[in-house]
C-alpha cells in the first residue's frame, strides 16, 4: 500500500476538509530502508528532486565507530541491543538513528541516519 505525505482529511475537531485537488504522485512517500545487520553491505541509490541521488543502506556489516579516546575505527556489527524507535526492531535487527548496537569493541549508539545518509556512524558508550 502506498504511503502518503499529504495532510490528513480530518480536522482536529473531527470534521473533514473540503477537497481542493486530486491525488498527486508527488505526495507519495518513499519506501523505508529498514537497515539490517548482515554479512555483506548493500546500498541502494535513489533519484531525488533535481536529479540528485540519495543513498539508503539496506544491509550493513561494518560501522564507523568513534571510540572514547576520539579515534575512529571500522568495526563489525554483531546485533541490535536496543532501539527506541520501535521495540520490534530489536528482534528483526533493524538499525535506525539512536539504536544501541553491539560491536566487537563494545556497545555503541548510532548517530547517523542509515536510510538517508548512506552510511552508519556510531559513538561508543
Amino acid at each position: 500500500m502506498a504511503r502518503s505525505q499529504f495532510r490528513s482529511r480530518k480536522k482536529p475537531t473531527g470534521g473533514s476538509y473540503k477537497s481542493f485537488r486530486k491525488k498527486k504522485q508527488r505526495y507519495l512517500a518513499g519506501e523505508p530502508a529498514f537497515t539490517k545487520v548482515d554479512e555483506e553491505t548493500k546500498i541502494k541509490k535513489v533519484r531525488t528532486l533535481g536529479g540528485n541521488e540519495k543513498r539508503k543502506v539496506l544491509k550493513v556489516k561494518e560501522v564507523n565507530l568513534i571510540l572514547k579516546d576520539g579515534k575512529a575505527k571500522k568495526v563489525a556489527v554483531k546485533n541490535v541491543v536496543e532501539n527506541p524507535a520501535n521495540r520490534h526492531y530489536i528482534r528483526r535487527n533493524i538499525i535506525t538513528k539512536g539504536a544501541i548496537i553491539e560491536t566487537e569493541a563494545g556497545k555503541a549508539v548510532v548517530t547517523s541516519r542509515p536510510g538517508q545518509d548512506g552510511v552508519v556512524n556510531a559513538k561508543q558508550i
